[in-house]
């Protein structure tokens, strides 16, 4: 299950280092800016189907794919998100 989350930042990252101008992971990756409107979006979206009970999976597959983006887009490694929420495990 969490395979598919790896290969996504393994794709991710592939792309930071690529010049497929035409991809959209590329576009994101390269305008700040734009990645956070497209999380804030994408929670918002999010947010609205847990509302109106609709398309939940859908919206929060979108929202995981945007904020590892917006994670690399950053500097900020999931490998280091994830020991983060393990030093808080009790």
């Amino acid at each position: 299950m969490f395979k598919t989350l790896e290969e996504l930042i393994a794709i991710i990252r592939q792309r930071k280092g690529s010049s497929i101008k035409e991809s959209y992971t590329y576009k994101l990756l390269n305008d700040k800016k734009l990645s956070v409107e497209k999380v804030k979006e994408e929670i918002a979206e999010l947010i609205d189907a847990i509302e109106k009970n609709t398309n939940k999976v859908h919206e929060a597959a979108d929202v995981l794919y945007h904020l590892m983006v917006l994670l690399e887009t950053n500097g900020i490694k999931i490998e280091d998100v994830m020991s983060e929420l393990k030093k808080r495990q009790k």
